[in-house]
């Protein structure tokens, strides 16, 4: 098994991510592969400590610090034929890799897969996680929501084999972001499976304010729209929501402002069910108050993030 993590300015978690990934119940060999970019804080350091202590734990340097060239990197000096990738900051159970290894023996699947569970530690990033674990925030994709276990177009991070990884040419490198799920449209493309078992949890920690929020929103729809030019017919209604959303809310509101305040009413309908949905999903008095502008951040820098994506993003 070779687990691979691409890491740039983990500082914070990935000491406790390693940790939790040494110590799997998983009867095999292993080894963990750090795809190391050029990090600002002590990141670095840590890894180093890390594998000085153990010698699963292997360094590979990626200069540009992009995810997807990262993981590449990390992908071609595994040994192994399961490769189980995971994030710096993510935490995994104990037996998550061997429950992801039993699954794809029994499926017969190209990459397994669970579920995005955010958890936040702040009072604001646990909003967002409300918000994330919601079909109101990001639609009704199983791995936010959770379902049933099956096929599905993608899964959160994922085990998959090398083999399959090889033979679609790895990940896009082209992408920033968005990067999985290229990924999966072209193992399924190839006649791979890509399932989706809501046993296998990884805990994910979400932005710690509005303003990482509505910038990780406005790349994920930015990305998100350079996937659909890519790959044409693979626009569905959860991409296409925030965009044609944000679309009819900015005519609202300037058709309202020059003409008359009757065309208001499409962009307070929208908050009006934003300040519904926020007091029925919040769990706390504060979530009640602060999901109304988490899902508006979510919704609208998606949106705009879509709407203005250039051609020219995939060279």
């Amino acid at each position: 098994m070779s687990v691979v993590l691409p890491i740039l300015n983990e500082e914070r978690y990935l000491a406790h991510a390693i940790e939790g990934i040494l110590h799997q119940q998983y009867p095999g060999d292993m080894e963990i592969i750090l795809a190391l970019g050029p990090s600002k804080d002590r990141t670095n350091q840590i890894a180093q400590d890390l594998a000085a202590k153990d010698s699963r734990v292997v360094l590979v340097d990626s200069p540009t610090g992009r995810t997807a060239v990262g993981l590449n990197l990390a992908v071609h000096k595994a040994r192994y034929e399961i490769i189980c990738r995971i994030d710096g900051h993510a935490q995994i159970s104990q037996t998550y890799i061997l429950d992801a290894v039993e699954i794809m023996q029994e499926t017969g699947a190209v990459n397994v897969g669970g579920i995005m569970a955010a958890v936040g530690q702040s009072a604001f990033e646990g909003a967002v996680a409300t918000a994330m674990r919601s079909p109101l925030g990001v639609g009704g994709a199983r791995f936010h929501v959770g379902g049933s276990a099956g096929p599905a177009d993608t899964v959160y991070l994922g085990v998959f084999k090398k083999s399959a990884l090889l033979a679609v040419g790895l990940y896009d490198e082209r992408f920033t972001r968005a990067q999985d799920w290229e990924l999966n449209y072209r193992l399924r493309q190839s006649g791979g499976v890509i399932w989706f078992d809501p046993r296998l949890v990884v805990t994910y920690r979400p932005r710690p304010t509005i303003k990482a929020l509505a910038k990780q929103y406005f790349e994920y729809g930015r990305w998100r729209h350079a996937v659909v030019r890519t790959h044409k017919g693979t626009a569905n209604y959860r991409y296409l929501a925030p965009p044609v959303a944000t679309t009819i809310i900015l005519i609202s509101l300037i058709i309202g402002a020059l003409f008359h305040p009757l065309f208001f009413i499409p962009a307070l309908t929208y908050a009006a069910a934003i300040l519904v949905g926020s007091i029925v999903i919040g769990k706390s008095f504060f979530e009640k108050i602060a999901l109304s502008s988490v899902l508006a951040t979510m919704h609208i820098s998606w949106g705009i993030g879509y709407i203005t994506s250039p051609r020219n993003l995939i060279a």
